[in-house]
């Protein structure tokens, strides 16, 4: 069951704000595809942070890959947000191979660019085998064409908003960057860690971990991420506080988390699962004492085109980590 407080008052996304948002869901960035973004970031953090607080020193390079740290003053917590998505590999005569849990029905719109030229095809599911034991399915592309072996396909944005909500496809986890990137505004001291691979379990996480810990000793992070509207987390009632999933933060943190959160008046829910995961799994994992907190707003359509998110989750995400991030 969640928990409310009274909330803070409400004030959505202006025009620029999602006019960032909808830049960032565009952006053809699928597991192991994260340069685009990384890129995007570089250039956004370059030409806005003049206006910032805090002007942060920017972390990238070969030891870093396709990744990105901003450094904030005198780190002591650090925000974690994701850069790629689901999407599919084509391999041999146009058939899909998932990347990460795409959820995406037949006549999906998928696009793409290889050697040849941009696509935009049709999802389409094929029975290749069936018998009274199993059923085997063919994921395809319907294309006038044989696509490139390796191309990487992702949906197609669709933006729709109404009075309450958002929807598009992407905002698993282009909002935790949108957060992240607002969050910067008004930051005095803190890190913004832009991570990869988390849709297909993670693998940068380790050493970024790593290089803040060694260099700022950072034993605190926050996981901005989008989490799913549940039978315990509604949708419109609060960000989620995670206090479990298929990873188990330490519990004094997350008491801690809580506490701050009942301080602030910001609306919340608290989600307790056994399953999912995030970059928080990926640092609990690592051999450094670091503490983590899923902390995001739920959504509908999961891993689907039309991912759908209340405003007044996304406005209640972003006070949240605005607050803990001064007051952790």
């Amino acid at each position: 069951m969640g928990f409310f407080v009274t909330a803070l008052p409400i004030s959505y996304m202006n025009n620029k704000d999602k006019e960032l948002l909808q830049q960032l869901s565009k952006i053809h960035a699928p597991s192991g595809s994260e340069l685009a973004v990384r890129d995007f970031l570089i250039d956004f953090t370059n030409s806005n942070k003049g206006k910032w607080v805090t002007q942060p020193t920017l972390v990238y390079g070969e030891d870093f890959q396709d990744c990105l740290i901003l450094i904030f003053g005198k780190p002591t917590t650090a925000i974690y947000a994701h850069m790629d998505s689901v999407g599919y590999s084509v391999g041999y005569d146009n058939e899909l191979l998932k990347i990460g849990g795409p959820q995406a029905k037949a006549k999906t719109l998928l696009i793409g660019e290889d050697s040849i030229g941009k696509i935009e095809g049709k999802l389409d599911f094929e029975i290749e085998e069936e018998s009274d034991e199993r059923k085997i399915v063919k994921t395809k592309i319907i294309f006038d064409r044989t696509i490139d072996r390796g191309t990487t396909l992702t949906y197609k944005p669709n933006w729709i908003e109404t009075d309450s909500h958002i929807q598009n496809c992407y905002l698993d986890d282009r909002l935790g960057i949108w957060n992240a990137l607002k969050v910067a505004e008004t930051l005095e001291h803190g890190a913004i860690v832009f991570s990869a691979w988390e849709e297909i379990g993670g693998g940068s996480v380790g050493y970024l971990a790593k290089y803040l810990y060694e260099n700022y000793q950072i034993r605190q992070s926050l996981i901005s991420d989008i989490t799913w509207v549940t039978n315990g987390v509604k949708d419109g009632n609060g960000v989620a506080i995670s206090m479990r999933d298929s990873g188990i933060p330490r519990r004094a943190y997350i008491d801690k988390i809580i506490e701050l959160t009942k301080a602030s008046g910001v609306t919340y829910q608290l989600e307790v699962e056994s399953a999912g995961g995030s970059d928080g799994n990926a640092l609990q994992k690592s051999p450094y004492p670091i503490d983590w907190c899923f902390i995001g707003a739920p959504e509908d359509n999961v891993h689907e085109p039309t991912e759908r998110v209340h405003k007044d989750d996304i406005e209640a995400m972003l006070q949240l980590y605005s607050y803990l991030m001064k007051h952790l």
